[in-house]
């Protein structure tokens, strides 16, 4: 019998979806199951954008250009210059998702055998591309003691070696929440120039970030045009996650154009999710005041009762909808999946993602749990109680 790649063989599971079996084992035993192991928001999606795909006036569903429809990348334009960030139409490319703009950028500026510093712990999928490519993380350790904050400078000039080419961030971050500071920025971008390597920064959660703080896009940072490339999703933006509709952009020309041959490789990006897209530059400006309100509400309350519960610490994310906690467990994916297996509270469990996953680093995170507060306040509300008394029967076993 043929054996598969070793490729195949090292790329790694996802630590969000890998326990679905179990969950739905238990919904068909009735259980109610409170999914907070994914960033799945409950909250509507705009009308106005399904409307506009609905409205489409189109009589056949053909290519769109490699980039994207000229027309979508103007309005990303007329987007990214509302959040600070000035490019043209020719500098985007619009990707299938956040997803393929990770892949295209990893591609495009890295070789096998390269190494790209990313801060753990960090969004599980960048493990998983760089499997896909050949590329090696090398992770630097931000720790929940000090609620996941930029790891030092000299953290980074230690891990730099002759194949680094790149360092990697999400901002606002997922797994952690962390929003990174003008200051922290400032400390990549001094270390980009010194030592010469691209910045490519996940800024998927761009809206989301609490307290009265705003968010700094790399690609805004002067005198780093040339090495920050900026990854970007509609699906967490617009409550859209099925539309796979994403963007890779950057002031870079030589790295636009590998990427745009990796672009017409799969020779264009979904159409009805761009016309989705391109309406939803259009929402009104206070869209995102009941959103970003809801979702507030959301992380305090998630971070109130989990910090209300014996031997359970969890800092209060500055973005995005996560947040990790350390919990009383020595092995959060065997707590994790005893939930979904033999524990009901209520008629009710509940899933998360076990925080192993989001490490490079082996033996990392196993204390630990990531949960998206994209449920409403009574599911969440619920979900705790039943996580809280989950514990107390754990611990007693």
């Amino acid at each position: 019998m043929p054996h598969i790649s070793q490729r195949g063989v090292h790329m790694p599971p996802s630590p969000i979806r890998k326990l679905v079996p179990y969950a739905e084992a238990a919904k068909k035993r009735g259980l109610k199951v409170y999914h907070l192991n994914i960033g799945q928001p409950d909250i509507e999606t705009p009308p106005a954008i399904l409307d506009a795909v609905k409205h489409a006036d189109m009589k056949v569903l053909e290519y769109s250009h490699s980039a994207g429809f000229e027309s979508y990348r103007k309005k990303l334009v007329e987007y990214y210059k509302r959040n600070d960030i000035q490019v043209n139409h020719d500098q985007v490319i619009v990707t299938t998702g956040g997803s393929e703009a990770i892949l295209f950028a990893i591609m495009s500026c890295l070789d096998p055998g390269d190494e790209i510093i990313i801060p753990e712990p960090f969004y599980a999928n960048y493990n998983g591309f760089s499997t896909a490519s050949g590329v090696e993380i090398v992770p630097i350790h931000s720790g929940i003691e000090d609620g996941f904050a930029l790891p030092s400078i000299d953290a980074f000039e230690k891990a730099i070696t002759p194949r680094t080419k790149a360092i990697m961030i999400c901002n606002p971050n997922n797994p952690t929440g962390y929003l990174y500071s003008r200051e922290e920025l400032e400390i990549l971008k001094k270390i980009c120039l010194e030592h010469d390597l691209f910045l490519l920064s996940d800024e998927a959660y761009r809206e989301f970030c609490y307290d009265g703080r705003r968010h700094i896009s790399a690609l805004s940072l002067e005198g780093l045009e040339q090495h920050a490339i900026l990854l970007d999703t509609i699906s967490k933006r617009y409550s859209a996650c099925g539309a796979r509709i994403g963007a890779f952009v950057t002031h870079n020309q030589e790295v636009l154009n590998a990427a745009m041959k990796f672009a017409q490789a799969r020779l264009s990006p979904p159409s009805f999710e761009q016309i989705l897209g391109e309406a939803a530059v259009d929402l009104p400006a206070d869209y995102f005041d009941g959103v970003h309100a809801e979702y507030t509400a959301r992380r305090d309350l998630l971070v109130k009762r989990l910090e209300a519960m014996e031997g359970v610490t969890c800092p209060l994310p500055g973005g995005a909808f996560y947040a990790m906690a350390k919990l009383p467990v020595d092995d959060s994916e065997k707590f994790c999946q005893w939930l979904l297996e033999s524990f009901s509270h209520n008629g009710a469990t509940v899933m998360m993602a076990p925080a192993a996953g989001f490490y490079a680093t082996k033996g990392r995170g196993k204390d630990e749990v990531r949960l998206a507060y994209v449920l409403n306040t009574q599911d969440i509300n619920d979900a705790m109680d039943c996580l809280e008394a989950a514990l107390k029967e754990y611990n007693r076993k």
